[in-house]
């Protein structure tokens, strides 16, 4: 099941706050970038990031995003903007070097 697009504009209007996100159509799916740095995408209508640890203090489910990928946090309190932007920042964070 591909993403719908009502999905994907429902996520970026939560991350709306956070400048230089952007978001890039995959086969279906969103790749997820802020600052120019993918740090998850929007799969089957579930909104996924990457592991890392600054990120693992939220407690997210695991979750593959399709089959052969490494596994992802599940992002499953979209609706919070404020814990939103925070993974978004943290999960950043933990990736840039």
């Amino acid at each position: 099941m591909a993403t719908t697009k009502e999905y994907r504009d429902f996520i970026l209007e939560q991350l709306n706050n956070l400048e230089e996100i952007n978001c890039k159509p995959m086969m279906g799916e969103y790749l997820l970038y802020y600052k120019k740095l993918l740090f998850g995408g929007i799969y089957d209508n579930r909104l996924l990031v990457k592991i890392t640890k600054n990120n693992i203090k939220y407690n997210m489910l695991e979750a593959i995003p399709y089959d052969g990928a490494k596994p992802m946090f599940l992002v499953d309190d979209v609706d919070n903007q404020d814990v939103l932007e925070n993974i978004i920042l943290d999960t950043y964070n933990g990736l840039k070097k």
